[in-house]
């Protein structure tokens, strides 16, 4: 998710307590409860502290939610390959039990293999987790962003297309897939969705740079420059949006790149 070239994390959208249940058993004790949420609370923030507490945790029998502790605390640690092998085992552990958390689980490990700079592998575990959750149109976006990271902009507008489906009024699909479209090379289109965005969200200042880049392609440099100066009055000085709309007021275009973050800012879950 994002859009920078993305997207980590600050993990599960799931509540401990939903985790913990799936983890280890249906029967989880207040006691496990509790350990497992102070684990992964510590795992986010003090990672290299809990880290050797959880895996002695695991070592005592603590199960899937040790492990996925372990995990997370991998991950916030900046092992991300590791950390995404290790969510990725937990997932094919359960087996067929409890789709929407093995979901969960494939989202991780794809944002942790694309933060790892590996988004063929990304694209792999977001795929499975589509699988198990095609209806979610932030799984398209997620997958979208590793096709982007590949420079595949077929594969990526095809996902952010049925995010959009999803979701028609997603400013974030929009502005994403009009990036898409100007890396792909079809300014036209990238004007006709950054203008969708911008009906919805008229200050959204990713969609403001992305009309204006489209503009700039077609050659209305004058029109395209209004939206860069828009730009510079909506973000603090000195940002990644300033710098591009400084170098857009140039008369500079972009050089294919992963769409930027376009509502949420680095995706996390």
């Amino acid at each position: 998710m994002r859009w920078g070239p993305c997207l980590l994390l600050a993990m599960s959208t799931v509540t401990p307590h939903a985790m913990a249940q799936g983890l280890d058993v249906p029967t989880a004790t207040v006691e496990q409860l509790r350990r497992y949420t102070e684990c992964m609370n510590l795992a986010r923030r003090e990672p290299a502290r809990v880290l050797p507490a959880a895996e002695k945790w695991l070592a005592e029998g603590g199960g899937m939610g040790a492990r996925h502790c372990v995990a997370i605390a991998t991950l916030e640690s900046g092992r991300h390959a590791q950390a995404a092998a290790l969510l990725e085992a937990i997932a094919r552990d359960m087996g067929q039990e409890r789709p929407g958390l093995r979901a969960e689980l494939w989202v991780q490990a794809g944002q942790a293999w694309l933060d790892a700079g590996q988004a063929t592998n990304a694209v792999t575990a977001q795929s499975r987790a589509l699988e198990l959750k095609s209806n979610d149109a932030d799984l398209w976006i997620d997958r979208g962003l590793s096709y982007a990271a590949q420079r595949a902009w077929p594969q990526a507008i095809a996902d952010f297309d049925r995010a959009v489906g999803l979701d028609s009024n997603s400013v974030e699909a929009l502005v994403l897939r009009a990036a898409a479209w100007r890396n792909a090379g079809d300014s036209a289109k990238a004007l006709i969705d950054a203008g969708r965005a911008l009906k919805m969200a008229p200050e959204h200042s990713e969609a403001l740079l992305e009309r204006g880049f489209a503009l700039l392609a077609r050659g209305d440099r004058q029109t395209a420059s209004a939206d860069f100066a828009k730009v510079l009055k909506l973000v603090p000085p000195g940002s990644d949006a300033a710098r591009r709309a400084d170098s857009g007021l140039r008369g500079e275009l972009p050089s294919a790149a992963t769409p930027a973050p376009a509502a949420k800012g680095d995706r996390k879950r």
